[in-house]
Formats: C-alpha cells, sequence, structure tokens
C-alpha cells in the first residue's frame, strides 16, 4: 500500500478567499436545533461564537461525492487512498463577532500536513487556518484539524483508548443526539457524510456501533456552557480537542468548571468518558 506521505508529496493548495452574507436564518434554525430561543438576529446583531460555520459552506455537486457521501475530491482535501476523515478539534481567537446582515471575507490556507503514528497506524494531520474580515478588519481567525486515515471497507475505525474523564457535575448543557438531530444538523451544515445518518453504511462499511455525533456539534456545545451561563461574557479564544466518538441515542451533556476568565469543558455521553475536551477565555460582553 502506498504510504500517506508519499501519497501527499508534492500536494501544497493555495490559500482560498470568498465572501458571504451573514443571514440570520441558519442561526434561528440552530437555536430551534437546540431547543433553544433563538439569540437576536436584526441586522447588526452579533453571531454567538462558533456559530459562522452555518455561514461559509461548500455545496459540491452530487456526481463529485464519494461512496462515504463525502466529497471524493476539494481544495484541502489530500490525494488519499481509501480515505477517512475525522475532525480532530480547533482554536478560535475572536477579535469581534461576526454581525448579522455583515458581507464578510474568508480566507482559508493550508496551515500545516504531517503524517502521524497512531494506533492503528499512519494517520495524516491536516491544519487549514481560515481568517474572518469584515470591511479588511480582523474579526475571527479559526484553524481546524482534520485526521485522515486510508481504511478499506469493513474494517474498524481506530480504537478510541481508555479516554478522558469528563469533568464532575457543574454548570452545563445536555442534548440527546437522536437520529432525527443528527440529521437537522447535518442538513444545516449541507454535509451529506454517511456516518451522521445511514445505520447500515456506519456500522458495515466503516465499523462503528452506531451514528456518529459531528465533531462540530460537540464543539458547538462546549460553546453554550459560557454562552447560557455566562451570557454578558463574551469568548475571546476557545481551544478543543475531540477525542473519542459519540453515538446517537445516548444523552450527552456539555459541563464547564469556571475559574475567572477561564473555563475548562468538557462534552461526555452518559456513561462514557469525554469526547471532547477544551478552554474557554472569556473577555466582557460583546
Amino acid at each position: 500500500m502506498t504510504s500517506l506521505s508519499d501519497a501527499v508529496e508534492g500536494w501544497a493548495p493555495g490559500p482560498l478567499t470568498g465572501t458571504e452574507v451573514v443571514a440570520p436564518g441558519p442561526a434561528a434554525a440552530f437555536a430551534a436545533l437546540l431547543d433553544q430561543p433563538a439569540p437576536p438576529l436584526g441586522d447588526g446583531d452579533p453571531l454567538p461564537p462558533g456559530w459562522h460555520v452555518f455561514t461559509f459552506l461548500d455545496h459540491p455537486a452530487t456526481a463529485d461525492l464519494g461512496e462515504d457521501g463525502h466529497p471524493r475530491s476539494g481544495h484541502f482535501l489530500p490525494p488519499l487512498p481509501h480515505r477517512r476523515r475525522m475532525i480532530a478539534g480547533g482554536r478560535l481567537q475572536v477579535t469581534g463577532p461576526l454581525r448579522v446582515g455583515t458581507v464578510v471575507e474568508r480566507t482559508s490556507s493550508l496551515a500545516r500536513c504531517a503524517v502521524k503514528a497512531g494506533r492503528s497506524g499512519e494517520m495524516l494531520l491536516v491544519t487549514v487556518r481560515s481568517e474572518y474580515r469584515e470591511d479588511g478588519a480582523l474579526l475571527v481567525t479559526e484553524e481546524q484539524d482534520v485526521v485522515y486515515r486510508s481504511q478499506e471497507a469493513g474494517s474498524s475505525p481506530a480504537p478510541a483508548g481508555a479516554g478522558t474523564p469528563g469533568l464532575p457535575d457543574g454548570p452545563g448543557v445536555a442534548v440527546l443526539p437522536d437520529a432525527a438531530l443528527l440529521f437537522r444538523f447535518s442538513a444545516l451544515t449541507y454535509n451529506a457524510h454517511r456516518i451522521h445518518y445511514d445505520h447500515p453504511y456506519v456500522t458495515q462499511v466503516e465499523g462503528h456501533p452506531g451514528l456518529v455525533v459531528h465533531g462540530p456539534l460537540l464543539a458547538l456545545l462546549l460553546l453554550e456552557v459560557p454562552r447560557r451561563h455566562v451570557p454578558a461574557r463574551s469568548v475571546t479564544s476557545f481551544a478543543h480537542r475531540l477525542v473519542r466518538p459519540a453515538y446517537a441515542g445516548t444523552p450527552v451533556r456539555a459541563t464547564g468548571r469556571f475559574d475567572g476568565d477561564r473555563v475548562e469543558l468538557s462534552a461526555a455521553a452518559a456513561g462514557a468518558p469525554a469526547s471532547a475536551t477544551g478552554t474557554a477565555v472569556l473577555g466582557a460582553a460583546a
């Protein structure tokens, strides 16, 4: 089999820049998905941190999707055989909020591409850095880490390991990620990856025990803790890691431990170690 290093030798995609108008509809839809009242969404109102993920979406043609529902090719998708994709985490720096009704420019670039040794063999870590600007002013800088592996159909995913304990009970939010909720989140993010809605595929082809909860959904649940429990404070930075899958049908609780301007966060399925961990730094109210 071709090594991952050989497969990506010479792969160096350049930056991409695009613009979008921040519309209120996706934020209102996400609030409804969480059974929460929508935040103020008139022109000029700020989006909650992290909710920009519903603004810049890729819209590949159906003919360009692979058998897993993920695009076969894309600007920042590495040319790997039998590619399996998993979001591993990311970082967010917020200078100012994205505001409803404004035109935002996003420039994305490849920040890192490195082959690592994992529990099940080689894996490729790809980090994409995106900068969001309004009228030239930098508002948000985001880095997203994605892990890719070559995996034949029907084989088991990488083992999850012992896991990280979740935080003790504290201020938190809970959600039941059933099949309907995962389907709605896939629709909201235009994500056709079959691991989130196709039970025969995810169990028989990718080897998971059930539908997989989206990594970005877990990250947004972490951010819900400060948003709901200290609404007068704004998040100025956020870093998170996705450490093990969570699966549909089991309640997930995100919990925070507040220490001044710093919040330690974790999200875990009931009876399981943490699926996501993170840290947020709080500033003044937006």
